[in-house]
Protein backbone atom coordinates (compact mmCIF):
# COMPACT_ATOMS: atom_id res chain seq x y z
CA UNK A 1 0.00 0.00 0.00
CA UNK A 2 1.57 3.60 -1.12
CA UNK A 3 -0.75 5.38 1.15
CA UNK A 4 -0.31 9.35 1.44
CA UNK A 5 -1.98 10.79 4.59
CA UNK A 6 -1.70 14.87 4.89
CA UNK A 7 -2.22 16.57 8.13
CA UNK A 8 -3.38 20.91 7.79
CA UNK A 9 -1.95 22.56 10.57
CA UNK A 10 -2.23 26.26 11.30
CA UNK A 11 -1.07 28.45 14.33
CA UNK A 12 -2.84 28.31 17.49
CA UNK A 13 -4.43 24.75 16.63
CA UNK A 14 -5.12 21.90 19.47
CA UNK A 15 -2.23 20.10 19.05
CA UNK A 16 -4.20 16.56 20.50
CA UNK A 17 -6.27 16.93 17.83
CA UNK A 18 -3.50 16.77 15.54
CA UNK A 19 -1.09 14.69 17.63
CA UNK A 20 -4.00 11.80 18.16
CA UNK A 21 -4.78 11.01 14.93
CA UNK A 22 -1.25 11.03 13.91
CA UNK A 23 0.02 8.65 16.25
CA UNK A 24 -2.56 6.26 15.44
CA UNK A 25 -2.45 6.71 11.45
CA UNK A 26 1.20 7.42 10.80
CA UNK A 27 1.19 3.60 12.13
CA UNK A 28 -0.88 2.33 9.05
CA UNK A 29 1.64 -0.12 6.97
CA UNK A 30 2.63 1.69 3.58
CA UNK A 31 1.71 4.71 4.60
CA UNK A 32 3.82 8.25 4.32
CA UNK A 33 2.23 11.06 6.50
CA UNK A 34 3.05 14.55 5.54
CA UNK A 35 2.13 17.43 7.68
CA UNK A 36 1.42 21.00 5.53
CA UNK A 37 1.02 24.12 6.71
CA UNK A 38 1.53 27.65 4.72
CA UNK A 39 5.33 27.70 4.93
CA UNK A 40 7.83 25.12 6.67
CA UNK A 41 8.03 27.79 9.84
CA UNK A 42 7.64 26.05 12.65
CA UNK A 43 3.98 26.46 14.20
CA UNK A 44 2.56 27.41 17.92
CA UNK A 45 -0.28 24.95 19.04
CA UNK A 46 -2.66 26.01 21.89
CA UNK A 47 -0.53 25.07 24.98
CA UNK A 48 3.58 26.14 24.09
CA UNK A 49 4.32 23.18 21.55
CA UNK A 50 5.59 24.16 18.14
CA UNK A 51 5.33 22.25 15.29
CA UNK A 52 7.33 21.53 12.61
CA UNK A 53 5.66 21.53 9.05
CA UNK A 54 6.88 18.33 6.85
CA UNK A 55 5.99 20.27 3.77
CA UNK A 56 4.23 23.77 2.23
CA UNK A 57 0.77 23.79 0.57
CA UNK A 58 2.52 24.14 -2.27
CA UNK A 59 4.92 21.09 -2.48
CA UNK A 60 2.15 19.08 -0.86
CA UNK A 61 1.77 15.65 -2.90
CA UNK A 62 -1.84 14.26 -3.35
CA UNK A 63 -3.65 12.88 -0.01
CA UNK A 64 -5.48 9.84 -0.18
CA UNK A 65 -6.61 10.96 3.62
CA UNK A 66 -7.04 14.59 4.36
CA UNK A 67 -7.35 15.76 8.69
CA UNK A 68 -8.06 18.87 8.99
CA UNK A 69 -7.53 19.38 13.09
CA UNK A 70 -9.21 22.10 15.09
CA UNK A 71 -8.39 24.60 18.08
CA UNK A 72 -9.17 28.17 18.77
CA UNK A 73 -7.10 29.12 15.16
CA UNK A 74 -9.76 27.84 12.96
CA UNK A 75 -11.55 30.84 12.76
CA UNK A 76 -8.10 32.66 11.17
CA UNK A 77 -7.75 29.26 8.96
CA UNK A 78 -11.27 29.35 8.07
CA UNK A 79 -10.59 33.03 7.38
CA UNK A 80 -7.32 32.33 4.95
CA UNK A 81 -7.82 31.75 1.62
CA UNK A 82 -4.82 29.88 0.82
CA UNK A 83 -5.62 27.54 3.32
CA UNK A 84 -9.11 26.79 1.80
CA UNK A 85 -7.63 26.65 -1.62
CA UNK A 86 -5.70 24.00 -0.28
CA UNK A 87 -8.60 22.03 1.51
CA UNK A 88 -10.92 22.14 -1.47
CA UNK A 89 -7.78 21.04 -4.16
CA UNK A 90 -6.49 18.21 -1.71
CA UNK A 91 -10.27 17.56 -1.16
CA UNK A 92 -11.13 16.70 -4.88
CA UNK A 93 -8.44 14.15 -5.60
CA UNK A 94 -8.69 12.44 -1.65
CA UNK A 95 -10.42 9.40 -0.97
CA UNK A 96 -11.15 10.33 2.69
CA UNK A 97 -12.07 14.08 3.87
CA UNK A 98 -11.75 14.17 7.63
CA UNK A 99 -12.17 16.57 10.40
CA UNK A 100 -11.19 16.83 14.43
CA UNK A 101 -13.25 18.63 16.92
CA UNK A 102 -13.48 22.21 15.26
CA UNK A 103 -11.69 21.35 12.11
CA UNK A 104 -15.48 20.59 10.80
CA UNK A 105 -15.72 24.24 10.38
CA UNK A 106 -12.46 24.33 8.10
CA UNK A 107 -14.07 21.52 6.13
CA UNK A 108 -17.60 23.64 6.01
CA UNK A 109 -15.92 26.96 5.05
CA UNK A 110 -14.30 25.05 2.14
CA UNK A 111 -17.78 24.13 1.07
CA UNK A 112 -17.18 20.25 2.08
CA UNK A 113 -19.75 19.53 4.53
CA UNK A 114 -22.80 20.69 2.35
CA UNK A 115 -26.00 18.02 3.60
CA UNK A 116 -23.38 15.88 5.24
CA UNK A 117 -23.82 14.77 8.59
CA UNK A 118 -21.19 15.71 10.76
CA UNK A 119 -19.88 16.54 14.20
CA UNK A 120 -17.37 18.40 15.71
CA UNK A 121 -16.71 19.39 19.95
CA UNK A 122 -19.90 19.67 21.91
CA UNK A 123 -19.67 23.26 22.55
CA UNK A 124 -20.33 24.48 18.84
CA UNK A 125 -22.23 21.75 17.04
CA UNK A 126 -25.32 23.45 17.24
CA UNK A 127 -22.84 26.20 14.92
CA UNK A 128 -22.50 22.96 11.84
CA UNK A 129 -25.54 24.55 10.27
CA UNK A 130 -24.18 27.29 9.20
CA UNK A 131 -21.97 25.41 7.42
CA UNK A 132 -24.35 23.53 5.89
CA UNK A 133 -23.66 20.15 7.77
CA UNK A 134 -26.72 17.77 9.52
CA UNK A 135 -25.35 18.06 13.12
CA UNK A 136 -24.55 14.58 14.44
CA UNK A 137 -23.80 14.27 18.45
CA UNK A 138 -22.12 10.98 17.97
CA UNK A 139 -18.33 10.81 18.56
CA UNK A 140 -17.25 10.16 15.10
CA UNK A 141 -19.19 10.24 12.43
CA UNK A 142 -19.29 8.88 8.52
CA UNK A 143 -21.13 10.72 5.61
CA UNK A 144 -20.06 8.85 2.83
CA UNK A 145 -15.99 9.89 2.38
CA UNK A 146 -16.30 12.42 4.49
CA UNK A 147 -15.39 11.76 8.61
CA UNK A 148 -15.57 13.42 11.70
CA UNK A 149 -14.81 13.64 14.98
CA UNK A 150 -16.06 15.26 18.08
CA UNK A 151 -13.59 17.37 20.19
CA UNK A 152 -9.83 16.70 20.94
CA UNK A 153 -9.68 13.09 22.27
CA UNK A 154 -12.29 12.07 20.38
CA UNK A 155 -9.66 12.21 17.55
CA UNK A 156 -8.18 9.59 18.88
CA UNK A 157 -11.19 7.18 18.26
CA UNK A 158 -12.07 8.76 14.69
CA UNK A 159 -8.61 7.63 14.00
CA UNK A 160 -9.05 3.72 14.88
CA UNK A 161 -12.44 3.90 13.30
CA UNK A 162 -10.59 5.24 10.05
CA UNK A 163 -7.79 2.83 10.42
CA UNK A 164 -9.93 0.11 10.17
CA UNK A 165 -11.83 1.00 7.28
CA UNK A 166 -8.77 1.87 5.36
CA UNK A 167 -6.53 -1.40 6.50
CA UNK A 168 -8.89 -4.01 8.45
CA UNK A 169 -9.73 -4.73 11.89
CA UNK A 170 -6.61 -6.63 12.62
CA UNK A 171 -4.49 -4.02 11.93
CA UNK A 172 -5.94 -1.28 13.72
CA UNK A 173 -6.56 -4.22 16.58
CA UNK A 174 -2.54 -4.14 16.58
CA UNK A 175 -1.83 -0.73 16.67
CA UNK A 176 -4.41 -0.15 19.34
CA UNK A 177 -2.47 -2.90 21.40
CA UNK A 178 0.84 -1.21 20.35
CA UNK A 179 0.14 2.41 21.94
CA UNK A 180 -1.62 0.39 24.90
CA UNK A 181 -4.88 3.08 24.22
CA UNK A 182 -7.31 1.37 27.00
CA UNK A 183 -9.17 3.86 28.44
CA UNK A 184 -9.73 4.15 31.76
CA UNK A 185 -9.76 7.86 33.25
CA UNK A 186 -9.77 8.38 36.97
CA UNK A 187 -13.10 9.89 37.28
CA UNK A 188 -16.14 10.15 34.52
CA UNK A 189 -16.51 13.80 33.56
CA UNK A 190 -15.83 13.46 30.20
CA UNK A 191 -19.19 14.17 29.06
CA UNK A 192 -22.34 16.82 29.60
CA UNK A 193 -24.21 13.65 30.30
CA UNK A 194 -21.37 11.96 32.98
CA UNK A 195 -19.83 15.54 34.57
CA UNK A 196 -21.06 16.56 37.95
CA UNK A 197 -23.64 19.47 37.83
CA UNK A 198 -20.99 21.86 39.09
CA UNK A 199 -18.69 20.90 36.68
CA UNK A 200 -20.55 21.13 33.89
CA UNK A 201 -22.21 24.14 34.97
CA UNK A 202 -18.71 26.34 34.88
CA UNK A 203 -17.30 24.65 31.75
CA UNK A 204 -20.72 24.62 29.79
CA UNK A 205 -20.13 28.68 30.94
CA UNK A 206 -17.07 29.11 29.80
CA UNK A 207 -17.61 27.25 26.36
CA UNK A 208 -20.65 29.31 25.71
CA UNK A 209 -18.77 32.61 25.69
CA UNK A 210 -16.43 31.30 22.87
CA UNK A 211 -19.12 29.54 20.74
CA UNK A 212 -20.93 32.93 20.77
CA UNK A 213 -17.58 34.89 19.94
CA UNK A 214 -16.89 32.14 17.40
CA UNK A 215 -20.54 32.27 15.70
CA UNK A 216 -19.95 36.04 14.91
CA UNK A 217 -16.22 35.24 13.52
CA UNK A 218 -18.20 32.63 11.33
CA UNK A 219 -20.51 34.87 9.91
CA UNK A 220 -18.39 36.91 9.19
CA UNK A 221 -16.18 34.40 6.98
CA UNK A 222 -18.74 33.14 5.34
CA UNK A 223 -20.66 36.45 4.22
CA UNK A 224 -17.35 37.24 2.48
Amino acid sequence: MNFQTVFVIFPNLTQLDFTGPLQVLHRLPGSTTHIAARSRDPVPSDCGLWLLPTTTFAQCPQADLLCVPGGFGVSAAMADEETLQFVRRQAEGARYVTSVCTGAFVLGAAGLLSGKRATTHWAYRHLLEKVGAVRSDARVVRDGNVFTGGGVTAGIDFAFTIAAEIAGLDIAQSIQLAIEYDPSPPFSAGSQSSAPETVRSRVEGIYARRAAEFSAELDTVLLR
